[in-house]
């Protein structure tokens, strides 16, 4: 965009929007802000959207200047999602965190953009119902339905994919349209609903949503279990899968990542490869799953499973799983963390993560493996020196070979993080010719290439 454009844009949106618009270097830094080695590319200007007015006139002064935006949430994104390699305007909706209905008897909740996960739980807390999708970061919910999020209850409760109903959506020249009603199914035309959610903010921005929820269960219980080998722990998975235990959260750690958790959440796990595990139902049903559970352990070789359904415990436990990337940092305080992840079929996984940890070994490089394995999703957490150039060369090349080998066995190079900037040299080895057919909707949406442009697609 030419200097005389930028600036009548700017003009224009500090005439229209007052104080919540700003051009702060600062802000504009914080806003690109990106947990990846990739570098901080900052819009020229953030709005600070309060409701999908300032959405819709936003969209239509850059469609007008044909000037790029890039949506943003909470910023929790992990590859560089919200950068802004080609400038232009980021539209923050954070400060559009209304819960407009709890749709009870539903199961079902309306809610703006900008409410997080946790503030979610909260406002249904008296209501006897949850939300149990859970990335692990308090991500925003439209930010997490454009990156398709999940997390640790996702192999019982599924993905947002799952879970999203309806979609209330800017596009790029200004029109708001819904997706879909509120009713459980529909056969009403193109699922529209699922082509956003996934996008990554690259059709449209996203100002409303209608969510499913779920009854509390009657009971929650867990534990941790060690095994002898990574080997023998992603095994215990597969045939716990296999057998149909309803679990809901089933969760690796290899014994590097368990000492940085004992180090960092100051627990006394013993440095093996640990399975977190979870179950949710009535109390005869969980003592059955438990119990389920332990017996196939045993056969693999692992430690006594010790469970508990006391609340106290399971939180200081899950606490100290969530804050695995924390952890994982003080084992290098000097080098920056890099996670990247890689989803297998259930069948492939012990291979899938032991080629992994035998990569890394034979590369010397410093990082953790933890994931949600239930689902055959893994995540690899590297602690990388991004001042020697040796070092991110080898990183590189590992990242190539994690996403390849995870493609060759069927599977996906990222489960839950998406594409953004960071793995576009991947999407077209997965899905071939169907990247084709994306760009064809992305010209059709955004002719002008306005939506989070160098996104997804280079």
């Amino acid at each position: 965009m030419e200097s005389s454009t930028k600036s009548a844009l700017i003009n224009t949106f500090q005439q229209q929007f007052g104080d919540k618009f700003t051009t702060n270097l600062t802000l504009r830094t914080q806003h690109a802000h990106t947990q990846t080695w990739l570098p901080n590319q900052p819009a020229d200007g953030v709005l600070f959207a309060e409701n999908k007015q300032m959405v819709i006139d936003a969209v239509n002064i850059c469609h007008e200047y044909r000037c790029p935006l890039i949506p943003f949430g909470t910023g929790s994104s992990l590859e560089g999602q919200v950068n802004a390699p080609q400038g232009g305007i980021c539209i923050d909706t954070s400060r559009m965190d209304q819960i407009i209905t709890i749709h009870q008897d539903d199961l079902a909740v309306t809610l703006q953009p900008g409410v997080t996960r946790e503030a979610l739980n909260t406002a249904l807390r008296h209501t006897g119902l949850f939300f149990p999708i859970d990335p692990g970061a308090n991500a925003s919910l439209g930010g997490m339905a454009s990156t398709r999020a999940s997390g640790t209850n996702a192999v019982l409760y599924g993905t947002m994919k799952d879970v999203v109903l309806n979609l209330e959506v800017v596009l790029a020249d200004g029109r708001l349209i819904r997706t879909a009603s509120r009713a459980k199914k529909s056969a009403a035309g193109y699922d529209l609903t699922h082509l956003f959610i996934g996008s990554e903010g690259t059709l449209g921005i996203i100002t409303e949503l209608t969510l499913k929820v779920f009854a509390r269960p009657e009971q929650v219980a867990g534990g941790v279990c060690a095994f002898p080998s990574i080997l023998d722990a992603c095994n215990a998975v597969i045939m716990t899968i296999q057998s149909g235990i309803p679990v809901s959260r089933l969760e690796l750690l290899d014994p590097l990542q368990i000492r940085a958790c004992n180090q960092y959440s100051k627990l006394a796990m013993p440095e093996k490869p640990t399975l977190f595990v979870e179950f949710h139902g009535s109390a005869t049903h969980v003592k059955q799953q438990a119990e389920q559970f332990a017996a196939i352990a045993e056969e693999q070789g692992a430690e006594p499973f010790q469970w508990s359904s006391d609340e106290s415990a399971l939180k200081q436990l899950w606490k100290a799983r969530h804050n695995a990337y924390f952890a994982t940092q003080l084992l290098r305080p000097q080098a920056q963390a890099y996670v990247s992840d890689a989803c297998v079929p259930i069948s492939r996984l012990a291979e899938c993560v032991e080629q992994t940890r035998l990569d890394l070994e034979e590369s010397q490089l410093i990082a953790t493996i933890v994931g949600h394995v239930g689902d055959g999703n893994f995540h690899v957490c590297l602690m990388v020196d991004p001042k020697d150039a040796h070092e991110i060369e080898c990183v590189e090349a590992f990242l190539a070979r994690i996403s390849e080998r995870a493609i060759s066995m069927e599977g996906t190079c990222t489960g839950e993080h998406g594409i953004g900037q960071g793995k576009q040299a991947y999407l077209r080895k997965e899905l071939g010719e169907a990247v084709d057919v994306m760009l064809s909707i992305k010209q059709a949406l955004d002719p002008y290439n306005l939506m989070n442009p160098a996104k997804i697609f280079s």
